[in-house]
């Protein structure tokens, strides 16, 4: 019997590795740029962890979770995404408080059952950020400009910044009447979905993507004109600073993110060249998670990233990567006496840090030299039965097909000076 991979998840294959390599290596890089630290959560966590922050109205809890009971009958949820988590790991291991702010990164797998397409799997990949500690709209302006520092150091082009603010729980409620008013007459109309967040969270309407409701959202209030004054003032605040770094944006007034906790900023950022689910990135503030995970009232910010979406954003603007090969060295021998002294040798290479690998199969010259040119080898060595008479070989730089003749003895050395 033959098996493949369960529908909606995907094999990350070898040739395919380098680049997501590349990619969590730029995100880490830039991450700590700004002095976020990583944190790593178990993949499982409790049900009513997420049930309980994301909210039991939204489509992840109703639809989309992976939930599955232990052996001693607790229910238990594969992570459909990460702030939930690292708020509770932050709460447990004391690593946030009113008086600090603690900033943390992560970068791994979740898991929702969504209808797979482009960009979109039911174990999918983000990397992203959470500010715990401070209130400032200075760290929502941080992360936003963080976010498009990162897609700028991969040379992501033809990306938009959309913000907007979904007001506290002061203003809220009075945005929410107004929906309610706006919609009753034409909700009987629109998907099953839609009647639901009617009664349970009315703004969740304007997050849906069907199109017979899409033609009742365009005239719908919007939340920025019923922010009180505080959330108002954190608004403008933040649209100055952006402004005054020179970062391009878009008000987008009906922008909210699928998940109940946010507050206040919301932001995603999309691109040009992924359809109609174009978003590769979203956030915002969320100020009552904390408590209402059982700590104190700290406010906290951050956005995810879609590693799968930004992989295919670089292939398809055929962005290069810089990836010089794992194998610097690949020695060709020919004859068992010239294995030997080739397994020798790349044992001693690997010894003193230098990454190598030869043939194990017995294959001719020519094949040998194009398997070291498939792996990206930077050198080639080969050895002969000549070479062995005179404990010597050609090295062969294989971007230039540049060639000198070294002794065995003096290869280690001739390859550590290139990288001291």
């Amino acid at each position: 019997m033959a098996y493949s991979a369960p529908r909606g998840t995907k094999d990350i294959l070898p040739q395919e590795v380098a680049l997501w390599q590349k990619l969590e290596e730029t995100c880490r890089k830039v991450f700590s740029f700004y002095n976020y630290q990583e944190i790593r959560t178990p993949i499982f966590e409790s049900t009513e962890l997420f049930a309980r922050s994301i909210g039991k109205t939204t489509d992840i809890v109703n639809k989309e979770m992976y939930e599955f009971k232990d052996r001693k009958g607790r229910s238990l949820t594969l992570r459909p995404e990460e702030t939930a988590p690292v708020v509770r790991a932050c709460l447990e291991n004391n690593l946030i408080g009113t008086d600090k702010t603690t900033k943390v990164y992560y970068i791994g797998p979740m898991f929702r059952y969504e209808r797979p397409q482009a960009g979109r799997q039911r174990q999918f990949h983000q990397a992203g950020v959470e500010v715990f500690g401070s209130a400032d709209p200075m760290i929502d302006a941080e992360v936003i400009m963080m976010n498009v520092r990162l897609f700028e150091e991969l040379g992501l082009k033809d990306l938009g910044v959309n913000i907007n603010s979904v007001g506290c729980a002061k203003c809220r409620p009075d945005y929410l009447k107004k929906l309610k008013s706006f919609f009753k007459d034409n909700i009987k109309n629109m998907c099953e979905d839609c009647q639901n967040r009617f009664i349970t969270n009315p703004l969740r309407i304007l997050d849906c993507k069907q199109s017979k409701c899409q033609i009742y959202l365009d005239d719908a209030p919007h939340s920025v004109e019923s922010l009180c004054q505080e959330c108002g003032g954190s608004f403008d605040q933040v649209l100055d600073l952006l402004g005054d770094s020179g970062l391009k944006y878009n008000v987008n007034k009906r922008l909210v993110r699928g998940l109940d906790y946010y507050t206040k900023t919301t932001f995603e950022i999309t691109s040009n060249q992924l359809g109609a689910q174009n978003a590769v990135s979203g956030g915002g503030r969320y100020d009552k998670l904390v408590e209402e995970l059982g700590g104190k009232a700290i406010p906290a910010v951050g956005f995810a990233i879609g590693l799968e979406r930004i992989i295919e954003l670089i292939n398809n603007q055929q962005l290069t990567i810089n990836n010089d090969g794992a194998v610097k060295l690949y020695i060709a021998a020919l004859g068992n006496e010239a294995r030997k002294v080739g397994f020798d040798l790349i044992n001693q290479a690997r010894a003193g840090g230098i990454s190598a690998d030869m043939d194990y199969l017995g294959k001719s010259l020519k094949a040998q030299m194009k398997t070291a040119d498939r792996v990206g080898a930077k050198y080639v060595y080969i050895i002969g039965e000549a070479e062995l008479a005179k404990k010597s070989a050609v090295l062969k730089e294989m971007k230039t097909g540049e060639q000198i003749e070294l002794e065995f003895s003096a290869l280690l050395e001739k390859l550590k000076s290139e990288t001291a």
